[in-house]
């Protein structure tokens, strides 16, 4: 990264691009969460290839469960295919708000997550979308990403086995079992 570029703090690692779309420069990117709001609405976003640099987005659609974009500086076809596999991010100021109880996935991770009876299952290692729901996947924090597997706790996140999320206090209150 060149000296002197102001990196900022807030930065959410949205998606990243999976290749070139069409000839004249634009990428395809492949986002983390089936909502692009975001990525759609910002401006600017942090490309790690070669290194973290700011690019600034002409223009971005949606197309099919990708995302395309024109990019400032991607010419043609070759130099959209050298940001093949760079990540994206864009800065936490440009989500779209959300509605009393909506939560975006980035926010859960991280949670601790304890039961009715004060049992702590674990924390939120990730999520997942199964087509209907959400679903948190729940481990202890040290077990190692290639065991979560198998250690997993998938508890979906609906509101009859929700019953609290607090991100002030970092946890959520589920209706689950420590033998489920």
């Amino acid at each position: 990264m060149s000296a002197g570029v102001h990196v900022p703090e807030d930065l959410v690692l949205v998606g990243y691009v999976s290749g070139a779309f069409g000839i004249q420069g634009w990428v395809r990117i492949r986002p983390y969460s089936a909502d692009a709001d975001a990525m759609l609405s910002a401006k600017d976003w942090w490309i790690d290839r070669p290194e973290l640099q700011e690019i600034s987005r002409l223009e971005a659609k949606i197309h099919g469960e990708d995302v395309v974009a024109r990019l400032k500086g991607v010419a043609d076809r070759n130099a959209a295919e050298a940001l093949k596999g760079a990540t994206v991010k864009i800065s936490r100021k440009h989500f779209p708000p959300l509605a009393e109880g909506e939560f975006y996935w980035i926010d859960l991770v991280g949670l601790e997550v304890r039961n009715l009876a004060g049992e702590s299952l674990g924390v939120v290692r990730d999520l997942m979308d199964n087509g209907a729901h959400p679903i948190l996947r729940v481990a202890a924090p040290d077990v190692p990403e290639a065991e979560l597997h198998k250690h997993e706790k998938l508890i979906p996140f609906v509101e009859h086995f929700v019953k609290q999320v607090d991100q002030a206090a970092r946890s959520i209150q589920v209706d689950w079992g420590t033998d489920y």
